[in-house]
């Protein structure tokens, strides 16, 4: 499990510095040693947060992963609830995926973190802008691996065939894909996770309760971060009801099926409260019956349709 720190910038709702660090000490308490986060998140506010946790933990007991592709600068006129983030520090977002823009992303990172070092650097959501990102971004971020500055560095996006292309033709060792390989939605799994698989790149799977969807599958619950059209519902009702069935959760099995790929090493999670990170790490131990995989397996969705 690798708990991603979306909710330490304020996704959706304010988080303080106190509410952040309670969630982070029981994760830490419960075993979670690894983190993902980025400088657009809270525009810089979950990078911090996190930092001055992890600043109280030997730098060899956890692994860490934040991101490139945008700089942050500050601006009094940012208004609050940008990109989702409330109560986050006047900032606004530039993007940028070029080589310098990767080292002064970098720099600027390790300064809000307060570390001398992260191990992984994703390209963050670079699908509007592949010629740079992969021709510039990609090539920085191997020098740097080159240097012995990163253990690896990566991708992390919504889009499988973004992602694939970062495998393919930039040498990327790690793949982050959020919403793409779920109960519900597999489109990553002929091609992304093929490739991964063929050439040795770990898959980090997020956003595998596809916003909220596969928590409680309810007319207007969220998939793909907009509300998810009525037979999407149905079919998320469905696999509910089947998980009930064996008296399993519908989120032990979202949070667990990624696994069932071997290219797929890490679960992400956006759990950020307290009482959901321990739901979480409650809900990935708990037994999954292969008769349940099987039924659910029956019960995906016509992926052609999926928006």
């Amino acid at each position: 499990m690798i708990l991603g720190c979306a909710s330490m910038g304020g996704l959706y709702r304010p988080i303080t510095e106190e509410e952040a660090h309670a969630a982070l000490h029981t994760a830490w308490e419960l075993g979670v040693r690894s983190f993902d986060t980025a400088p657009h998140y809270g525009a810089g506010q979950s990078e911090e947060y996190l930092g001055a946790f992890l600043r109280t933990k030997a730098r060899e007991e956890f692994t860490l992963s934040t991101k490139v592709g945008r700089l942050l600068y500050d601006d009094p006129a940012a208004k609050d609830g940008a990109a989702g983030f409330f109560g986050a520090p006047r900032r606004s977002r530039r993007l940028d995926y070029s080589a310098a823009g990767v080292r002064r992303s970098l720099d600027e990172s390790l300064e809000r973190l307060g570390l001398d070092r992260v191990d992984v650097l994703l390209v963050h959501d670079p699908e509007d802008h592949m010629p740079q990102a992969l021709g510039e971004a990609g090539p920085a971020l191997t020098a740097l691996r080159d240097e012995g500055l990163l253990s690896g560095w990566g991708v992390g996006t919504n889009y499988a065939d973004v992602a694939e292309r970062f495998v393919r033709e930039a040498g990327a060792d790690t793949v982050l894909i959020a919403g793409r390989y779920s109960l519900l939605d597999r489109r990553a799994e002929a091609g992304l996770l093929a490739a991964c698989a063929e050439h040795g790149v770990d898959v980090l799977a997020a956003g595998v309760l596809n916003s909220g969807l596969l928590v409680d599958p309810q007319p207007g619950a969220p998939f793909n971060y907009a509300p998810a059209p009525e037979w999407i519902v149905e079919a998320a009702q469905r696999m509910a009801a089947a998980c009930e069935r064996h008296g399993v959760s519908l989120r032990a099995a979202a949070l667990q099926f990624p696994s069932r790929h071997s290219a797929v090493t890490e679960v992400v999670t956006g759990a950020g409260r307290v009482d959901s990170i321990r739901d979480t790490v409650a809900q990935l131990a708990a037994e999954v019956p292969a008769e349940l995989w099987a039924e659910l397996d029956e019960l995906v969705p016509d992926q052609g349709r999926l928006p």
